[in-house]
């Protein structure tokens, strides 16, 4: 898949700080400054969602991860596993969140979260009661409330890069464990 909208010159300072941080400019940013207005409020509300911290950064990157694994967004799944690392999460646990419901490295709480992103994410959403109830008894109000706009969030951002035609960039290439691949489920 090649990006469908090309990518913008981004102004020189950013541009600096983005190769400085991360070794190159991300796609969605070069992408998205075709309007920058857009790209400007995009970057801000993402810079204040990583400011929150009611919920665990883990259970957030795991999410967003489940979100982009469903989704099919390679980009958003190389950024979270490379930013997981940075982060000091588990790798072991980061590489294996496509294939969680598999995998025996998570937690149940862990568990719980990755199966909400993904209810989160079908369309329509398949979130239950019983879903809520048990997060909202075990990470209370705020984290709760959090964790939903955050895997909000990363639908946003994954849905909008899988449309522009966005892949890795390579970014968790640098990471010592391989990160896997969505199993594939046969149609019923």
């Amino acid at each position: 898949m090649a990006v469908r909208i090309p990518k913008a010159e981004l102004p020189t300072e950013l541009r600096d700080a983005m190769i400085n941080q991360l070794g190159s400019v991300p796609e969605p940013i070069a992408v998205s400054y075709n309007n920058p207005p857009v790209a400007e409020a995009n970057s801000e509300y993402s810079a204040r969602v990583a400011t929150w911290n009611a919920c665990d950064a883990s259970l957030k990157t795991f999410a967003h991860m489940a979100v982009a694994a469903q989704i099919g967004c390679s980009w958003c799944l190389d950024i979270n596993y490379f930013l997981a690392l940075n982060q000091n999460l588990d790798p072991t646990k980061a590489s294996q969140v496509p294939n969680w419901r598999q995998a025996d490295v998570f937690d149940p709480l862990e568990r719980e979260v990755l199966e909400y992103a993904e209810a989160m994410t079908t369309t329509p959403t398949t979130v239950t009661d019983e879903m809520s109830a048990s997060l909202l008894k075990q990470l209370g109000a705020a984290a709760l409330v959090e964790l939903t706009t955050f895997i909000a969030f990363a639908n946003m951002a994954s849905r909008s890069n899988t449309a522009n035609g966005i892949t890795s960039q390579g970014y968790s290439d640098s990471c010592e464990i391989p990160l896997a691949k969505r199993a594939v489920v046969a149609d019923a």
